[in-house]
C-alpha cells in the first residue's frame, strides 16, 4: 500500500525524468528520488544516452545519505552492463533500505532481474506506482520494445472544417506561431520524422528541431518510391536524412548518396515502400518514436494500412472551402459499420489554436 507521501515522491521523480524528454533516446527518460527521514537529500534524472543514468546522479547528490534511504525511480534500475554500469547495483552499493519503481522495463536485458537483483540484496522493493504515468513518459521506447516497431504519431495542421491548404497548394500558415513552436518540440522529442516525396516536391522542407534546445537533429525520412528527391533539396542540408525508395536505380542511389543521403531500398508487392518493414528496419536503429508529417496522399496511406497509433491534430480557428485539401486520402465508405475509430486524449488551446491528441484504433 503506498503512502501520500509516496505517490508525492514519484510524481517529483516523473517530472524530473521529464526533463530529458528531448535527449535520452534511444534510451528511456527516467527520474529519481532519494528520501531520508522525509526529506529529498538527493535527485536527479538521465539527460542524454551515454551519460550516467537518473539513479545515479541521485545517489551522488545524496552521499552517505542515501543509506537507509527510500529510492523512488520511474523505470526499474538497469541489471546489465551497457554503455554505464548497472544502476541495480549502484542502490546496492548505497545500502539504500527501500527502493519504489513505477514500472518494469520493457527490455528483455532487464524485465525483472533488476528487481529480483534489489531483492536479493535484502532490500525492499515495490512497483507499480503511477505505472500509466511513466509508460506514457516512455511509450516510444515501451512500443520498441514489446512490439519490435516505433511509436507513430501522425501531426496534422488543419482549419475548422478540416482543412490543410488551399486547393492550389498554398499553405503558409495555416497555425499561429505558438503551435508552430509546440511542433517543433514534438519532433524534439521525435527519434525521427517521415514525409513523402510530394511534400518535399511542393514545400521543399527542412524538417529540423529550431527553437528548441536539443542534443540532437532527430533522423529526417523520405518516403520516395522512384527516387525524386532534388539533390539540392533542403531536407539534405542539415543531419542524416534517409531516402526510402522502391526501385534498386544505381545511378539514382549514387547521386543521393553522393548528395549526403542514406538510401535504403524496400519495396512491397505493388511497388511501393513497404511500411511495415520500414518500421522494423527503424527498431532495429534504436527509433523510438516516429513522427509523420505529411500530405494527404501518405497521411491516408499510413491510416489506412493500421500503422499509426496517435494522431496530433492542431486545428485552426479559420475555414477555407470545400474545394480546399482535406486532411486524408482514404477510401469512400458506403455505411458506418467501417468507419475508424480514435479515442480522445487531451484537447489543449495552443495560442489561437486547438490541439487535440487522440490515439488511433487500428
Amino acid at each position: 500500500m503506498f503512502s501520500a507521501a509516496d505517490y508525492d515522491y514519484m510524481a517529483r521523480a516523473l517530472r524530473l525524468a521529464e526533463k530529458g524528454l528531448f535527449g535520452t533516446s534511444p534510451n528511456p527518460r527516467v527520474g529519481c528520488v532519494i528520501v531520508q527521514g522525509g526529506n529529498i537529500v538527493g535527485e536527479g534524472w538521465h539527460e542524454r544516452a551515454g551519460t550516467p543514468h537518473a539513479e545515479v546522479h541521485a545517489l551522488r547528490a545524496a552521499g552517505n545519505a542515501a543509506e537507509g534511504a527510500t529510492a523512488y525511480v520511474t523505470l526499474e534500475p538497469c541489471s546489465h552492463h551497457g554503455r554505464t554500469p548497472p544502476c541495480a547495483d549502484a542502490l546496492i552499493g548505497a545500502k539504500v533500505d527501500r527502493v519504489v519503481v513505477a514500472m518494469q522495463d520493457p527490455n528483455p536485458l532487464v524485465a525483472g532481474q533488476g528487481l529480483a537483483k534489489l531483492q536479493a540484496a535484502g532490500i525492499q522493493v515495490e512497483s507499480g506506482l503511477l505505472e500509466m504515468q511513466a509508460q506514457e513518459l516512455n511509450i516510444g521506447f515501451v512500443s520498441r520494445m514489446t512490439r519490435r516497431r516505433p511509436w507513430v504519431r501522425l501531426k496534422t495542421a488543419s482549419s475548422l472544417d478540416g482543412k490543410t491548404a488551399l486547393n492550389n497548394g498554398a499553405s503558409f500558415w495555416i497555425t499561429g506561431d505558438v503551435a508552430r513552436l509546440d511542433v517543433h518540440r514534438l519532433r524534439a522529442r521525435s527519434c525521427a520524422i517521415l514525409t513523402g516525396i510530394g511534400t518535399v516536391l511542393a514545400d521543399d522542407p527542412k524538417m529540423d528541431v529550431r527553437d528548441v534546445e536539443t542534443f540532437r537533429q532527430p533522423l529526417r525520412i523520405v518516403l520516395d518510391s522512384s527516387l525524386r528527391t532534388p539533390l539540392n533539396a533542403r531536407i539534405l542540408t542539415t543531419g542524416k536524412t534517409l531516402i526510402v525508395g522502391a526501385i534498386a536505380d544505381k545511378e539514382k542511389i549514387a547521386r543521393l548518396e553522393s548528395a549526403g543521403a542514406e538510401v535504403l531500398i524496400l519495396p512491397d508487392a505493388s511497388g511501393r515502400v513497404d511500411f511495415q518493414h520500414l518500421l522494423r528496419e527503424l527498431a532495429e536503429r534504436e527509433v523510438n518514436e516516429l513522427m509523420i508529417e505529411a500530405g494527404c496522399t501518405l497521411n491516408g496511406a499510413w491510416l489506412n494500412a493500421g500503422l499509426v497509433d496517435e494522431w496530433v491534430m492542431y486545428t485552426a480557428p479559420l475555414l477555407l472551402g470545400d474545394k480546399a485539401r482535406g486532411l486524408f486520402a482514404l477510401p469512400e465508405l458506403t455505411e458506418m459499420t467501417p468507419r475508424r475509430e480514435v479515442t480522445i486524449r487531451d484537447v489543449t488551446m495552443v495560442g489561437r489554436d486547438i490541439r487535440i491528441r487522440a490515439l488511433v484504433s487500428n
